[in-house]
């Protein structure tokens, strides 16, 4: 080998070098663009989490990409072993659910791993069974659903709005146990969390929205009303906590005034919940390209191509 062909080959491995850098760099941008809501949070007067100082920043982000490569293993278990998972999220308006949600979902294959967030029931199915439309949603083998609010909607915003009648909640309530109990018994791992913060960061959070035009569409009318109902919310809350906290599919509490705690601390508990192991894979060989002679590449007109503006 010739000092031009060595120079040629040093030449090739520093640019191949740089697109890896440049690649794992775009995949932390994810992660940084998911932030800037944090950011901006951070530019306003904030006491919400008084006494509580966030988590540093730099060991934040590496928990997150350490907690992301542990739910990819995650994955390739349940689509190896054809198993069942099923997550409820539940908590007051801006507690913080989306955000981890995004967190748990931003690394994996959404085929495997996908989001059920039902808006309000329309006339159809408020006559059916009242599990009807959630029980649709469910998870084949091989399958994780993340439910973002869930049937527990019934004993929190439905009995709190005057949605459904006092036969109705209680009707929930007798059902609900035996319900959770036949999806475990169909082989479903299901897992409930429940999102706490105070009536101060509530208030912080949604003035943020309002003030914010690209959060305002998280503020609907519902909310708004809520807020005048705090402690109605809380009391249906510890109802339902007290009454579905059942040993089979037990409650579990994310203290999310800090945002970035609440995904950590929340993903990590989810791991230790499930009995996964790291899958083998036989080693991935790229086959070197086939080409044929009598291949050629027609032009693509110039008017096909989207702007480059940036």
């Amino acid at each position: 080998m010739t000092a031009s062909d060595l120079t040629d080959e040093a030449a090739r491995d520093e640019a191949l070098r740089a697109r890896i850098h440049q690649e794992m760099a775009d995949s932390l941008d994810e992660e940084l663009e998911l932030e800037l809501d944090d950011v901006r949070l951070d530019e306003f007067d904030h006491d919400g989490a008084a006494g509580s100082p966030s988590i540093d920043r730099k060991l934040y982000f590496r928990e997150v990409l350490r907690l992301q490569g542990e739910l990819v293993k995650l994955q390739d278990w349940v689509q190896h072993e054809k198993k069942k998972v099923v997550v409820l999220f539940e908590g007051r308006d801006s507690a913080g659910k989306g955000g981890v949600i995004k967190r748990i979902t931003q690394r994996l294959n959404p085929r495997i791993c996908r989001v059920a967030a039902l808006p309000a029931p329309n006339e159809r199915e408020r006559t059916q069974w009242y599990f009807q439309r959630y029980v649709s949603h469910l998870p084949a083998g091989g399958e994780i659903v993340l439910f973002d609010r869930s049937w527990y909607n019934r004993a929190g915003v439905e009995k709190v709005m005057g949605f459904c009648n006092d036969e109705q909640y209680e009707e929930f309530f007798r059902s609900v146990p035996e319900f959770e109990r036949m999806l475990i018994r169909s082989g479903i791992i299901l897992l409930k969390y429940w999102f706490s913060i105070t009536d101060e960061e509530q208030a912080f959070r949604f003035s943020m929205r309002i003030h914010d035009p690209l959060k305002q569409w998280k503020l609907s009318p519902m909310d708004v009303e809520a807020r005048t109902r705090w402690e109605l919310y809380t009391k249906a809350k510890e109802t339902m906590l007290e009454r579905t906290h059942l040993q089979d599919s037990p409650w579990w509490i994310v203290d999310a005034v800090d945002k970035k705690r609440a995904r950590l601390n929340c993903i990590s508990h989810l791991l230790t919940q499930i009995p996964y192991q790291q899958v083998p894979h036989q080693p991935v060989v790229l086959p070197p390209r086939v080409r044929n002679p009598d291949y050629h590449r027609g032009p693509i007109p110039p008017e096909m191509y989207v702007p480059g503006t940036y």
